[in-house]
């Protein structure tokens, strides 16, 4: 009797370890550049299907950047966010979606007050249907005719570099500060300029 339910038992912690260990691997990330990475993460962590955002460095050329590093705009890295998703509640192309609605692909090497080519805009696909997906959602863009130019940039992910531990999260962990600094870059205004027509 104890035998069996021992048995029973281990099979059952088996079957919920595996499901946990299933749900696990269907995640998948996807990694954006759009300015400041502080201004990305409260887009995406509204979205249902959004595990997780982290911010941190992609792009460049430099190993383990420090945020001093990338701030000099040496190291070919650009500030950027990586989104951690469950593609059964939410795909990559609505990720591109709120994506483009939260930079202004209009100017190069530049977002709201920051300039610098750590503040460009890209995209980093990870594989070849996020590649593919990403280039149709810039040909959809620029075919639009909404703006002259679109200076976004697609390269595929190399490696991505989590930023400090003081730049997770800033929004949560400094709210006066980080919307102090949306206004003042005039962040906002501009988005709505761009995408409200």
């Amino acid at each position: 009797m104890i035998i069996k339910m021992l048995f029973s038992l281990i099979l059952f912690s088996f079957f919920v370890f595996s499901l946990f260990a299933d749900e696990e691997n269907h995640l998948e990330t996807a990694t954006f550049a759009g300015g400041c990475f502080w201004c990305l993460e409260p887009p995406y962590d509204k979205i249902d299907g959004v595990v997780a955002t982290r911010v941190g460095y992609a792009g460049g050329n430099v190993e383990n950047p420090t945020y001093e590093q990338v701030s000099s705009g040496s190291t070919g890295h650009a500030e950027a966010i990586q989104v951690v998703y469950d593609p059964s509640k939410v795909t990559y192309e609505q990720l591109l979606e709120v994506f483009w609605k939260n930079i202004d692909p209009t100017v190069k090497d530049k977002q709201f007050c920051d300039t610098g080519s750590q503040y460009r805009t890209a995209i980093f696909p990870e594989n070849d249907e996020q590649m593919q997906l990403a280039q149709a959602s810039k040909e959809t863009l620029i075919n639009s005719g909404r703006f002259d130019e679109v200076y976004t940039e697609i390269t595929p992910l190399t490696k991505f570099w989590l930023a400090e531990d003081y730049h997770q999260n800033y929004y949560q962990k400094n709210p006066y500060r980080y919307k102090f600094y949306r206004f003042t870059c005039g962040r906002d205004k501009r988005l709505k300029e761009l995408w409200s027509k």
